[in-house]
């Protein structure tokens, strides 16, 4: 079997697909170097999405890259509100499209 030879290979998805791991490691770096965005933004919407996903590793590490790329506290709460009040958006209209749908006055 082959190895990873990224840093995803001390992970399960690391070990029993090593190829698939390491192209994605390819990816996240390329996503996360510095580009039209500078790293504090990218890292800000990391929180953010990862906030949203429920990915406690997410969460943790790019809050911690978030204070390293220069972001304050305020700024990463202010993150998580704004990804807040998507998810509450998105709750929203879907129950009234949805409730719509399916208790419409005929």
């Amino acid at each position: 079997m082959a190895t990873s030879k990224s840093p995803m290979a001390k992970y399960w998805f690391g070990k029993k697909a090593p190829e698939h791991a390491d192209a994605w490691f390819t990816f996240y770096k390329s996503v996360k170097s510095e580009g039209t965005l500078d790293t504090k933004t990218k890292e800000l919407i990391s929180v953010a999405a990862g906030l949203l996903l429920r990915c406690e590793h997410c969460v943790e590490a790019h809050t911690k890259d978030a204070i390293r790329a220069g972001a304050t506290k305020e700024e990463v709460a202010e993150a998580c509100m704004v990804a807040s009040q998507i998810a509450s958006a998105s709750q929203l209209f879907f129950m009234s499209e949805k409730m719509d749908e399916l208790l419409a006055d005929e």
